[in-house]
């Protein structure tokens, strides 16, 4: 299911309207401080930058940064990291980003973003995704 949603989101970004410039702002601010923690393997600053409900399911800052390091060398080392639209995921913004990881391979990432009850922006996940256009 999430993945007709993420495929519909992408078709356009009408849903993300009500998503204030300075929140896009944030939210780009947020997801590119925690790809610099990734590089500079900062764990626990990457980590903070988790939603509460990542940082609920990994539980330690070093848990969560061998998870991305395992499972999402795009992220955690990329080559090319350019943000793209700002999209409406079942109701939740999510950012897209297209990465060229350190196979050389491009992924379009698409971060949900959770807003904090401080109005703060928190990555909420991560899908690495074939970028529309590619052959798979």
């Amino acid at each position: 299911a999430w993945l007709a949603s993420l495929c519909s989101g992408l078709a356009g970004a009408a849903g993300a309207a009500n998503v204030s410039a300075a929140d896009q702002a944030a939210i780009r601010a947020v997801i590119s401080r925690q790809v610099e923690a990734f590089r500079q393997d900062d764990a626990a600053q990457a980590f903070g930058l988790a939603a509460p409900t990542i940082q609920a399911k990994f539980g330690t800052a070093e848990n969560f940064l061998a998870m991305v390091r395992t499972l999402y060398p795009a992220v955690y080392r990329p080559r090319t990291f350019e943000y793209r639209e700002l999209i409406d995921l079942d109701g939740v913004p999510a950012q897209t980003v297209l990465v060229v990881g350190p196979d050389g391979r491009p992924k379009l990432a698409v971060y949900p973003m959770e807003q904090l009850a401080t109005g703060d922006w928190r990555v909420g996940g991560c899908y690495l995704v074939e970028p529309p256009g590619t052959d798979t």
